[in-house]
């Protein structure tokens, strides 16, 4: 059987990072883990070629190779996984979907042959029965979540390695909390799964052979969601990190009660995790607890953020607007937070009920849930009917998007970020891996160096943070140029914001009014007739 494995495009969002990926010469910020995990579970006499989407583009001679096409990806990817698998059928191919978006929303794949849905490990030897017994299409479930102890290594070999800014690799799965928004426990429980620290040892041995040497993302939605099991991890990646020269630096996905565990993020920052991503949502803890985010009230916010900073892991953040009761002003209090706490990135969206999640089944309840979300990301409009002025939210969304992604605003958080990392105490690496000289790094340094320290505003503040980063956080120095490279994608995002919401917003409101100038005139004819 010859496999094309496909990966969607994405379209430009918060996380996509163009500009950004772009300067480190690279063209995706994120291999598909989840297909190459899939190619890794299917029979390996099977043949597999891997083409991302965001990659490369497919080729007539990809085309006539696959004799079937798998697709996998998540809601965000929808226009390009629907118009490629209209692709395939038209030349009458094959089609076999799975993923978060199909999960969610399998209806909408309802024309494709094989929907192998839930998790791989369960379903897909379900589909490879099927093929071996002739059956022309089916749908494969599973209610059980699998033991990820047995999950093979994904097949990294079939990346360019070359193409992406950073590897990926998974540890756990699920989440012990409960929010109403989130589908991550709808997907894959609130008992998180785990597995072994020789398994993810042996993932990082393969990316090692293959030569990679950089940045991991460990893609867990709650990292420490079974602490017990991630300090066993830890305990024997450090060894593997010293041995091998520190090759990797880590960063991936936390709760905010990581604060409460000072052992937990000095074992973290000992194995060269860099940075994690916190869901904040907002500071407004009457919003948290409509929301069912208990874990974010226990302690004071900032307090934590500040915590796990001096500590040496730098915090990126989500952050929500469109709350059930919120209060006036909460984008503005979103933007406050963010400067008080120096998070550098900050990721900002109205809230959207997706497929699935309590918040969405509370909604169509109570009669407010106008569509199930489709292609969404921070350019879309709430998908639902909020408890204030949908144009009050979008205003205080757009406001806010656009201070946050000020260049002055945001390379001053960005220092004091780094000023507040300087203050950890890292451990001493006694070996270090040599890395081949990159004339690339250099190439965007200078472009970093002429946009922020002479062509913007930022000038004037530009040289004199990053003398005071030589001399008081010289080690962070590569690390913090890398974040201020980051503003060059959001410049550009935050216009595309800006205009796709005030467009919404517009064809929103002249729609709303033209219901209410038609309201009175159909009440006349009812009554006249």
């Amino acid at each position: 059987m010859r496999v094309l494995l496909l990966y969607p495009r994405f379209p430009k969002s918060f996380w996509s990072f163009e500009q950004a990926v772009r300067l480190m010469g690279r063209r995706a910020f994120l291999p598909p883990l989840g297909l190459i995990t899939v190619a890794a579970l299917l029979p390996q006499t099977w043949e597999f070629r891997l083409v991302d989407h965001n990659v490369s583009e497919l080729t007539e001679a990809d085309w006539d190779w696959a004799e079937l096409v798998m697709l996998s990806g998540m809601i965000v990817q929808k226009p390009d996984m629907l118009a490629q698998i209209a692709e395939a059928q038209r030349r009458g191919k094959k089609v076999a979907v799975g993923g978060p978006y199909p999960t969610s929303i399998p209806e909408d794949f309802e024309g494709v042959d094989y929907r192998i849905l839930d998790e791989g490990e369960m379903t897909l030897p379900l589909f490879v029965e099927a093929i071996a017994q002739g059956a022309p299409s089916g749908i494969f479930r599973s209610t059980e979540k699998p033991d990820v102890t047995h999950t093979p290594i994904p097949r990294f070999d079939l990346l360019d390695m070359n193409a992406y800014a950073m590897m990926s690799v998974q540890f756990s799965r699920g989440c012990p909390f409960q929010c109403e928004f989130c589908d991550i426990i709808v997907l894959y429980g609130r008992k998180p799964r785990t597995k072994e620290p020789a398994q993810l040892l042996a993932e990082l041995e393969r990316l090692f052979e293959l030569g990679w040497r950089g940045a991991v993302f460990m893609v867990d939605d709650n990292f420490i969601g079974n602490k017990r099991n991630v300090k066993r991890l830890l305990a024997e990646l450090r060894p593997w990190m010293v041995e091998h020269g520190y090759p990797f630096s880590f960063n991936t996905e936390a709760s905010v009660d990581l604060a409460q565990d000072q052992d937990m993020m000095d074992a973290m920052v000992a194995c060269n995790f860099g940075s994690i991503f916190v869901g904040i949502e907002t500071p407004d803890e009457d919003s948290l607890a409509v929301t069912k985010k208990f874990q974010n009230t226990r302690d004071p916010l900032k307090e934590s953020i500040y915590k796990i900073q001096s500590s040496g892991i730098r915090v990126m953040a989500g952050f929500i607007v469109g709350f059930d009761g919120e209060k006036k002003g909460a984008g503005d209090r979103v933007v406050e937070f963010v400067e008080q706490a120096a998070i550098p990135l900050a990721t900002f969206s109205m809230l959207q009920a997706l497929p699935d999640t309590a918040l969405s089944h509370r909604l169509a309840k109570e009669g407010r849930l106008l569509h199930s979300a489709g292609d969404i990301n921070q350019t879309t409009l709430l998908n639902f009917i909020p408890t204030r002025p949908i144009e009050d939210i979008a205003q205080e969304y757009v406001r806010g998007f656009w201070n946050l992604y000020d260049p002055q605003k945001f390379l001053d958080r960005t220092y004091r970020c780094y000023r507040i990392l300087g203050q950890a105490n890292f451990p001493k690496k006694e070996k270090k891996a040599q890395k081949p000289f990159d004339w690339q790094i250099v190439k965007a340094a200078l472009l970093i160096f002429w946009q922020q320290g002479v062509v913007r505003k930022t000038r004037w503040t530009f040289w004199p943070y990053l003398v005071q980063m030589l001399r008081h956080n010289r080690g962070g120095v590569l690390s913090y140029l890398t974040i201020c490279g980051q503003i060059e994608h959001f410049l550009e995002y935050r216009q595309l914001v800006k205009d796709n919401i005030e467009a919404q917003l517009a064809a929103y409101l002249a729609e709303q009014a033209e219901l209410q100038r038609s309201a009175p005139q159909a009440a006349l004819a009812k009554a006249v007739s």
